[in-house]
């Protein structure tokens, strides 16, 4: 199967939904119109030109998602086809740490002064 690949350049809006950072071609507009879309650090409107080469950051869901154009496609194909045509280059989010709730076992009986001074303890750090 050939991709449906352009010579020179591409609209962004077209392009991000063509690799499916975007699930419709309508949302990819409105994240262009919202400032949500940067091409090379420029905000883009949705008629901008991508070329490969250039790197693309996209905020969706209060993180940027950094991608380098590798290969320029206008039409929405297939998952694997479309992954070969960016760079992902986001760095790694960093992950939340929850700290664990101690358990008592049933029939343990009533916590200990010492258990109950813990317990306040987890909770202070739980409530910040």
């Amino acid at each position: 199967m050939s991709t449906p690949v352009k010579r020179g350049s591409v609209r962004v809006d077209v392009w991000l939904w063509s690799v499916r950072v975007y699930k419709t071609r309508s949302a990819a507009t409105s994240g262009c119109k919202a400032g949500h879309v940067r091409i090379n650090g420029v905000s883009a409107k949705p008629a901008t030109n991508v070329s490969v080469g250039d790197e693309v950051r996209v905020r969706q869901h209060g993180f940027d998602r950094i991608v380098g154009v590798v290969d320029l496609i206008s039409k929405r194909v297939g998952a694997p086809v479309a992954a070969r045509c960016y760079d992902d280059r986001t760095p790694e989010r960093p992950r939340e740490v929850i700290p664990q709730v101690p358990v008592r076992d049933r029939g343990a009986g009533r916590p200990t002064k010492k258990d109950r001074r813990e317990m306040d303890r987890l909770r202070q750090v739980l409530r910040g």
